[in-house]
């Protein structure tokens, strides 16, 4: 796994055991999953927007794909926290994707 991703999940496995007094990650967490997937939701929404401007060429608007983007992120991990997943997880899941053409792993999967 990338350092980052990394150390990003050992931060918030910490943060997890926190008060929400003392803690963002830790608010999120005592307000429950909902609460986490409400973020995920909206972060989600604001990369897209971010993404359309970028697309329209708005002036700025490639940083804003990035800093909601990494926001996205952020969130999608502190959701996979609540789990009790790990980011390596979903990066050998990626992995296993490579010499696998979009259509043919979309075929296997089970509903």
């Amino acid at each position: 796994m990338s350092d980052v991703l990394s150390q990003l999940a050992g931060i918030l496995e910490a943060r997890k055991a926190m008060t929400a007094d003392e803690s963002y990650v830790a608010s999120l967490h005592k307000q429950g999953l909902n609460k986490i997937l409400e973020k995920v939701g909206e972060e989600a929404i604001e990369t897209l927007l971010a993404a359309k401007d970028a697309a329209s060429g708005s002036a700025g608007s490639k940083q804003a794909v990035i800093s909601e983007t990494a926001d996205l992120w952020f969130h999608c991990m502190v959701m996979l926290s609540h789990l009790d997943l790990h980011p390596d997880q979903v990066l050998e899941e990626l992995e296993k994707r490579f010499n696998i053409s979009g259509l043919e792993e979309k075929a296997s999967r089970t509903n």
